[in-house]
């Protein structure tokens, strides 16, 4: 297994970006707005949100983070 930091992921081609979620990442939550489903991997030492179009069954978008907005839309904690 060879660790990647965030900067060296999202250097990586997006098919391989993908490659690396799905084998490498650790599934953890998902959430449901709308038609788009959106689940969350940690992948090494960072966070991937994939969202799913429910309608068309595809992926349409992919973002990668260490922490911030994103992560606490999943968080149980209150501020």
């Amino acid at each position: 297994m060879e660790i990647y930091s965030l900067y060296e992921f999202k250097l990586l081609a997006d098919h391989d970006q993908f490659a690396l979620v799905f084998k490498e990442g650790i599934f953890l939550t998902y959430s449901l707005k709308l038609n788009s489903r959106f689940a969350l991997y940690a992948l090494y030492r960072f966070f991937v949100e994939i969202e799913y179009d429910v309608k068309s069954n595809k992926i349409v978008n992919k973002v990668s983070f260490i922490s911030g907005e994103k992560l606490d839309i999943y968080s149980n904690l209150k501020g």
